[in-house]
């Protein structure tokens, strides 16, 4: 049987809507690109832009993840917003989430917790919470569920999928849950000509509220001809070999904005409005400096650099924090490569974070034996497409440096990010310097995780930090 996809045809103009900390720099974005709208806005953002924005269902929807990293895109337009976001900077990765939001599957438990399920969806495994499944379950049932939440590759955590299927939509959902449902939610839509099909039940957004009464009736329409269509495929369709795709949701996609994807997008934003000068790198670290930038742009501060020291000061890191270090690679995903503590604070932008190493194995590279005792200092510096681990025995001699390739390093109050470029410099205890895994980066571009602009920076990046160590 054909996998049923949830993809309309797209019109000349693609509608979003934008909600979250980069909403104000990304309507400015789509209101100047060609081929898009902007919809449904914010009333900060209806009050801040000077024109008039329409009420019409999104073709997709944008919103900020939860970790403020970057943006999640759901709806049959994502293939082309994440096109588009990709040229914000060098340093923006983007992914298609093949648990697309939406999606049904057939899947197997692999494992139980005390709050629910692991279920096993190919490319991903995903949280099934046991208040989203009517029965039991246990390890080595199959189900069959659809994905209602899903997650970027870079969050430790797993999409959240739910035995109820759905049908969401930016201002009607409908349940599949046996109820028949009239219209509820605003007045005008007890005019509309189409009702939910049986067995499904009409839930509307706050948005709705304010919607016409064509906007209103285009969204149902859409929805119950996506319930429809559902109701034949998963009638049709007996449980089978997991993990399969019964159904395709809407394509869903993911942007992580790097250090100076970030600032592209402060300029974004300062055409429109007062933005003090980093304002989404700030923003992206920490809630309470969220808050403090709001106030600071409030009272018309916006002139000089990025303000690390005062940041950081305020916020942290500074010496005698302990800091994760969160090694992102492109293919998506993210490693914590561990916890250190600052041991020495430059309020130019540069941490020194020192961590004590287990022994065993070998330091990869380098080749030599981790000892006990063994100390890893690192120097961090804000803005660096670089930078150094120094590797030190117990007693103070060094066994050699790892010089790490990577996107533009963020100093966050609890956390150092940055993607790793896969490229490395390594100075031995010898002298000998080595450079290693271009080979991986060269994949890293054939995949399409890495843009030709974004390789041929590593490599220059690389080659400069080869020259400066020999």
């Amino acid at each position: 049987m054909a996998v049923l996809r949830d993809h309309r045809p797209m019109s000349d103009t693609t509608r979003l809507k934008v909600r979250g900390i980069y909403t104000t720099a990304l309507t400015r974005l789509f209101a100047t690109s060609d081929g898009f709208e902007v919809v449904q806005p914010s009333p900060p953002i209806d009050d801040r832009f000077d024109r008039a924005f329409d009420l019409a269902p999104a073709a997709a929807t944008l919103f900020t993840s939860d970790d403020r990293q970057g943006v999640g895109v759901v709806g049959p337009a994502a293939p082309d917003v994440r096109e588009r976001l990709a040229a914000v900077g060098v340093d923006t990765l983007t992914w298609r989430d093949p648990a697309a939001r939406g999606s049904v599957w057939d899947a197997t438990i692999t494992e139980t917790n005390s709050g629910g399920a692991i279920v096993d969806l190919d490319e991903r495994s995903a949280f099934l919470p046991f208040s989203n499944v009517d029965d039991r379950v246990e390890t080595g049932n199959t189900v069959r569920v659809q994905v209602t939440e899903p997650r970027p590759p870079w969050d430790d955590g797993r999409p959240v999928v739910d035995s109820t299927v759905r049908v969401q939509r930016p201002l009607v959902t409908l349940v599949r849950d046996g109820a028949d449902g009239g219209h509820g939610g605003p007045e005008l839509a007890d005019l509309l000509p189409t009702e939910p099909p049986g067995g499904w039940r009409a839930t509307w957004s706050h948005a709705a509220d304010d919607a016409g009464l064509d906007a209103l009736g285009d969204a149902l329409e859409t929805a119950v001809e996506r319930a429809e269509e559902l109701d034949d495929a998963l009638d049709e369709t007996e449980m089978g070999g997991t993990p399969r795709t019964v159904c395709e949701g809407q394509p869903t996609a993911w942007a992580w904005f790097g250090r100076e994807s970030r600032f592209e997008l402060d300029d974004l934003r300062a055409s429109v409005t007062t933005t003090m000068p980093g304002h989404h790198r700030i923003k992206a670290g920490d809630e309470r400096a969220s808050a403090a930038v709001d106030f600071a742009e409030a009272v018309g501060a916006s002139d000089g650099g990025f303000p690390f020291e005062a940041v950081s000061r305020q916020f942290g890191p500074t010496e005698g924090d302990t800091v994760a270090i969160d090694h992102g690679k492109p293919a998506g995903h993210c490693i914590r490569l561990g916890r250190g503590e600052v041991t020495e604070y430059d309020p130019s932008g540069t941490v020194w974070v020192e961590r004590e190493m287990s022994p065993g194995g070998t330091y990869d590279g380098l080749g030599i034996e981790r000892r006990a005792g063994d100390v890893a200092r690192t120097k961090f510096t804000e803005g660096k497409w670089w930078y150094p681990t120094i590797y030190e025995s117990e007693d103070g001699e060094t066994r050699g440096t790892y010089v790490n390739v990577c996107t533009p390093v963020e100093i966050f109050p609890g956390s150092v990010r940055y993607v790793d470029l896969h490229v490395d410099v390594l100075k031995h205890a010898d002298g000998t310097v080595e450079r290693v895994d271009d080979d991986e980066l060269d994949a890293a571009v054939e995949a399409g995780d890495v843009s030709e602009q974004l390789a041929a920076k590593t490599r220059s990046i690389a080659s400069a930090v080869e020259n400066a160590l020999s």
